[in-house]
C-alpha cells in the first residue's frame, strides 16, 4: 500500500473538503431531508430478538480504510453492532464528500476531522463530532534522518512539498515562529502526487505525515526518519484528528440510536485497544487489499493511543476545541468563532 493511500491523501482530502462548505451550507439552508432515515432502537445495550428487523445504519469513511477506522470493522465484524440492533454498512470515501454526506443526512455518520468541524460550524453546517478516535495528534513534518532537520530551526533553506491547504502555511509558520525561525526561508511548494520514499532523498526535505501509518511504514522499510510533531511546539496543535462525526438532526431525533451506535462502536475500539494483533487481522479481512504487515505493525503502534490519557475512549476536551478555534483565528482562518460547546458532545459515550 502505498504512501499515497494513507496519511497525505488524509492531507490533501482535508484541503479539498474545505471546498464544499459553502456548498454544504447552501444543502442544509435549502432542507435537504434524511435519506435512507432509520427507525428507532428500542433502548441502547440490549440485543434485539431475533425475528425483529435490525435497523440500517451507513458510516462514511474519510479516505481509504486504515488502522484509524480499525474500531469500525472490528464492531461489524465481532456483531457489536447487532447487539445493539443495528445492521451498520461502512462506506467508502469517493461515493460523495463525507462531511456533507453526514450534514445532509445522506449517511448517518462519518469519519472528519476537527478542523473540517470548527469551519463547518461557523458557517451554519450542522456537524456535531461525537468521538475523538485518537486522543493526540499524531502527525509531523517527517525529513530522511541524514538530511539532521530535528527542529523547526532546521526548515530554513529547505523545501517543503504539500498540498496547499488553508491551513498549511500556517501551521508551518507558528512551529517555526515558536522556535525562533523564519517562514520566508522555506520553500513550500505542492506535489500531492510524489512517491514520499523516493522524494525525501532527492529535492524534497519535509513532507507532512501522520507517524501511525508512514512512519511505521518507514520502520518496516528500514527508512530512518525525523520527526518534528506539531503539539511538542504549541498545545493548540494538539486537535483531534480524526473525529466521528453525525449531524444535530440525528442527535435529536434519534438519540438513542447514536447511543446504540457510539456503545458498539466503542466496544469495536476497546478490542482494538486490548487485541491489537487480533484487530488488525479483522481489518485485513475485511479489507484485503491492505498490506498484512503494515496494517499489523501500525495497529500495534497506534492502539495505545486511542485512548491514550484520559478515563475512557473516544472522550474530547472543550480546551482542545477552544485552544484550536483560538489559533485558527489568531492565524486567520476563522471568519468568527464557532459555538464550541455545539461543536461536539461526550454524551454518546459509554463512559466506563
Amino acid at each position: 500500500m502505498g504512501i499515497m493511500k494513507g496519511s497525505e491523501i488524509e492531507m490533501k482530502a482535508r484541503w479539498m473538503k474545505r471546498g464544499v462548505i459553502a456548498c454544504l451550507l447552501a444543502a442544509v439552508i435549502a432542507g435537504c431531508s434524511q435519506t435512507n432515515s432509520p427507525g428507532e432502537t428500542q433502548g441502547s445495550g440490549q440485543e434485539k430478538p431475533e425475528s425483529e428487523p435490525l435497523t440500517d445504519v451507513k458510516v462514511v469513511l474519510d479516505y481509504t480504510p486504515n488502522t484509524n477506522h480499525t474500531g469500525l470493522y472490528v464492531a461489524k465484524d465481532l456483531g457489536y453492532y447487532e447487539e445493539e440492533g443495528l445492521n451498520v454498512q461502512i462506506v467508502q470515501t469517493g461515493a460523495g464528500d463525507p462531511d456533507a454526506m453526514v450534514a445532509t443526512g445522506e449517511v448517518e455518520f462519518g469519519v472528519s476531522y476537527q478542523e473540517n468541524v470548527t469551519h463547518a460550524r461557523t458557517q451554519g453546517v450542522p456537524l456535531v463530532s461525537i468521538a475523538a478516535i485518537i486522543q493526540h495528534n499524531t502527525s509531523g513534518f517527517a525529513s530522511a534522518a541524514e538530511k539532521n532537520i530535528t527542529r523547526p530551526k532546521d526548515f530554513e533553506n529547505k523545501t517543503y512539498v504539500g498540498f496547499g491547504g488553508p491551513s498549511e502555511k500556517a501551521i508551518i509558520e507558528s512551529l517555526m515562529k515558536a522556535d525562533g525561525a523564519d517562514i520566508n526561508k522555506l520553500k513550500i511548494v505542492n506535489g500531492a502526487d510524489i512517491d514520499f520514499f523516493t522524494a525525501i532523498h532527492k529535492d524534497v526535505d519535509l513532507v507532512w505525515i501522520y507517524y501511525g501509518w508512514t512512519g511505521v511504514e518507514a520502520e518496516l522499510r528500514g527508512e530512518k526518519l525525523n520527526i518534528v510533531y506539531l503539539n511538542e511546539y504549541s498545545e493548540s496543535l494538539d486537535f483531534y484528528t480524526p473525529v466521528l462525526v453525525t449531524n444535530e438532526k440525528m442527535i435529536k431525533e434519534k438519540p438513542e440510536l447514536v447511543r446504540a451506535f457510539m456503545k458498539a462502536t466503542a466496544k469495536g475500539y476497546q478490542y482494538a485497544i486490548e487485541h491489537p494483533d487480533e484487530a488488525a487481522g479483522i481489518l485485513v479481512k475485511m479489507e484485503p487489499d491492505l498490506d498484512s504487515e503494515l496494517v499489523t505493525a501500525s495497529q500495534r503502534w497506534l492502539s495505545p493511543r486511542y485512548q491514550d490519557d484520559p478515563p475512557y475512549w473516544g472522550m474530547q476536551k472543550e480546551s482542545v476545541w477552544k485552544n484550536y478555534a483560538d489559533w485558527m483565528m489568531e492565524y486567520g482562518l476563522l471568519d468568527k468563532m464557532p459555538d464550541i460547546e455545539a461543536a461536539f458532545t461526550n454524551d454518546f459515550l459509554p463512559q466506563e
